[in-house]
């Protein structure tokens, strides 16, 4: 199967991977390689969509929408901006490009089973949810507070880290409940475990938040948690105000750009 990958960074990188090993021939489409959208999308029976989701928005308009569309894209807090494709799902979960690569064990969460039939493998397994919404808000989320607990400096594992977890994870499914999700989408890999190694010196939104702690912040890097916060400034969710952390880093957000 011919499948479209949109995004040639580490991770769309590592995500082709896996589909080539499972016998698909994949097509990558990346602003720094010197081809073209509609000879990537020419006959191809699915789009993963990959890349940075300021840029994935820009590409939307351009994708045919009777092709089936799998977000693995953690920066869309709502299905609302894909409106109009037929079949749409999303692959979410704790993982980065090199657990992929190295052949760790994963377990992610699609909302299809096309998806899981597609990337699943011997160390890459699913959990399933049919939360589509909840899934997507439970991936961008954890970007944004992995962004505070890197401004907070938490070291993993000590009992600050643990008390951090918690109390996020518990605006995590507050958020869900006030979007209309279901809490118990939060059970699934996208939710807790991803917030928890999200939220870690491996995760670049975790770094970010080290960075502007020490007064370094550079306006070109694409940090996901911060475009998320711009979006949730711009009222795109309901956010209750028994939020405090999130409710902080909105207040906080408007200085770095």
């Amino acid at each position: 199967m011919k499948i479209a990958m949109l995004g040639a960074g580490v991770f769309g990188k590592a995500l082709g991977g896996v589909l080539n090993e499972n016998g698909h021939d994949v097509w990558y489409y990346d602003i720094k390689l010197e081809n073209k959208l509609t000879d990537v999308l020419a006959g191809a029976e699915a789009i993963v969509l990959c890349v940075p989701s300021d840029a994935a928005l820009t590409l939307l308009p351009e994708l045919p929408t009777n092709i089936p569309l799998i977000i693995a894209t953690k920066g869309f807090l709502s299905r609302k901006p894909f409106d109009g494709f037929e079949r749409l799902m999303v692959i979410s979960g704790p993982g980065f490009a090199k657990d992929f690569t190295a052949h760790k064990e994963i377990t992610l969460t699609a909302t299809d089973e096309f998806a899981i039939k597609l990337f699943e493998t011997d160390y890459l397994k699913f959990d399933y949810s049919e939360d589509v919404n909840g899934v997507l808000l439970c991936g961008a989320l954890k970007n944004v507070f992995a962004l505070g607990a890197g401004l907070r400096g938490l070291a993993m594992g000590t009992s600050e880290w643990k008390q951090y977890i918690k109390d996020a994870n518990a605006e995590i499914i507050t958020l869900l409940q006030a979007n209309g999700s279901s809490p118990a989408t939060d059970n699934n890999a996208c939710g807790f475990w991803d917030l928890a190694i999200t939220c870690s010196p491996s995760s670049r939104n975790f770094q970010f938040g080290l960075n502007i702690a020490s007064g370094v912040i550079n306006p070109n890097e694409t940090v996901e948690g911060l475009s998320t916060l711009k979006r949730i400034r711009d009222g795109e969710i309901i956010v209750p105000e028994n939020t405090p952390i999130l409710h902080d880093l909105l207040k906080r957000s408007g200085a770095w750009g």
